[in-house]
């Protein structure tokens, strides 16, 4: 657990962590992972992994692609090297890690076999496959942890649809072999399975809360049956499906009944965060839109928005400026920075630039939070442990262009009083009045 304070000041480098990155194996090499018994299914999936080459190519740019590959040759070895991961976390200024599966982005040599990767997806699976899958990685991944310990935590693959019992079982095997990154499941359960607010996968989350795990789900996987080739609607929806499973818990009385357990979306932007906390709170005040509704958030005793600060965050990864503007809305506290690494969509090996081009304006305070102790709260790094690395490598102030004390000291609020404006309105006194004649609980402000 965390021990130290964070240091702060311009003479103090950043504690960067980022919430995601990517780490695996080539799909073959993971056999000796794998149980014997799905040795000859493995056979069958790699010739199936081939022939689907084809296909996946005619949805990439070739020019980029290639240079992706001529460019970072060397550096994309450490997908799989711990030493040469390092070398390279170094040269990001990335001093810990929180990391998934599936290390090759582009052409998919490093997915985790049976589906259980980042696109993983109820319904598009065999159940008991998909976690003999997990379970090699599972394994893989805790040997890369064990490497560099106190600046890794590897995320468990949990394919829970279809078979929760075993799910739980393998979650709690892999915490016991050092895996602390939190659970990754499926973002959509698919057609005919139940969804996450059944109290089918209650198992699980008592589980995850137990070992203080947080369940995330990771950008990767949509209804491609539906989107063809039209990578416009991807492009435009794939941060929805896996951000659904937020609004599930949220809605359905999961965090009354596990209130330690964290959720949270990774890669998947900022940018939905502030207006859909604003549209669930107003639905929730039962507002004009929603009065007609009998039966509407019996399962709570807050507002979503209250929820979300208390039990949720987001993995802002490579973050836009404009959606950092919203922070104080969707909660400084509530974000955490990824680089994706080794991702091409994501800041390495430029993070540096990057890092100045996007916070070389927000106070050193809060980029503190949101660049790495929000991280150390969620994943319970230990501070200390991080900070002889942090010194080495983590940029200072004055390199992201942060050459003037922060605006603000830690302690006061980012904006008055909440940062949502829908909190701190002229219609909050009447809404106020309203939850009190309906008889519901708290009252806003």
């Amino acid at each position: 657990m965390p021990t130290a304070a964070p240091e702060t000041g311009q003479s103090a480098p950043f504690l960067i962590i980022s919430s995601d990155t990517h780490a695996g194996l080539r799909t073959e090499e993971y056999r000796e992972f794998l149980e014997r018994r799905y040795h000859p299914q493995l056979d069958l999936y790699l010739r199936w992994q081939e022939s689907t080459a084809e296909v996946r190519q005619q949805t990439q740019n070739e020019e980029f692609v290639r240079d992706w590959y001529e460019d970072n040759d060397e550096g994309l070895r450490a997908s799989w090297d711990a030493e040469r991961r390092n070398r390279e976390l170094d040269r990001d200024g990335v001093a810990g890690e929180v990391i998934f599966p599936d290390a090759d982005a582009v052409s998919a040599t490093t997915a985790a076999p049976f589906g259980a990767g980042i696109g993983m997806a109820g319904g598009a699976y065999d159940p008991e496959l998909a976690l003999a899958g997990a379970r090699a990685h599972n394994r893989w991944l805790a040997d890369l942890c064990r490497q560099s310990p106190a600046r890794r935590r590897g995320v468990i693959v949990a394919p829970i649809v279809g078979n929760v019992a075993a799910a739980a079982a393998e979650i709690r095997r892999a915490h016991a072999d050092g895996l602390r990154g939190g659970i990754m499941i499926p973002s959509l359960w698919g057609h005919g399975n139940r969804p996450y607010h059944d109290q089918e996968y209650d198992r699980v989350w008592a589980v995850c809360e137990e070992l203080r795990l947080p369940v995330q789900t990771h950008a990767g996987a949509a209804p491609g049956a539906d989107l063809g080739r039209h990578l416009g609607l991807y492009a435009t929806e794939v941060a929805w499906w896996s951000a659904r499973p937020m609004w599930f818990f949220i809605w359905t009385g999961v965090f009354e009944r596990f209130p330690d357990l964290r959720f949270g979306v990774q890669e998947c932007g900022l940018w939905w965060v502030a207006d859909t906390l604003w549209q669930m709170d107003v639905a929730y005040e039962r507002e004009h839109g929603t009065k007609k509704l009998a039966s509407f958030g019996e399962h709570m005793r807050r507002r979503p928005s209250e929820y979300f600060d208390a039990n949720c965050f987001v993995g802002g990864s490579t973050a836009k400026r404009r959606e950092l503007s919203e922070r104080y809305q969707i909660g400084v506290r509530n974000i955490l920075w990824g680089n994706d690494f080794p991702h091409p969509e994501g800041t390495w090996p430029h993070t540096r630039e990057w890092l100045r081009h996007m916070f070389a304006d927000v106070p050193e305070d809060e980029t503190r939070v949101m660049l790495g102790e929000a991280a150390v709260e969620t994943f319970a790094f230990d501070r200390e442990e991080l900070a002889p690395v942090a010194r080495r490598i983590g940029p200072l102030p004055a390199d992201i262009g942060q050459d003037q004390p922060a605006r603000r000291s830690a302690g006061e609020p980012a904006a008055a009083p909440s940062g949502r404006h829908w909190l701190d309105g002229p219609d909050v006194p009447k809404i106020a009045t309203l939850r009190r004649e309906k008889g519901r609980p708290g009252s806003p402000g």
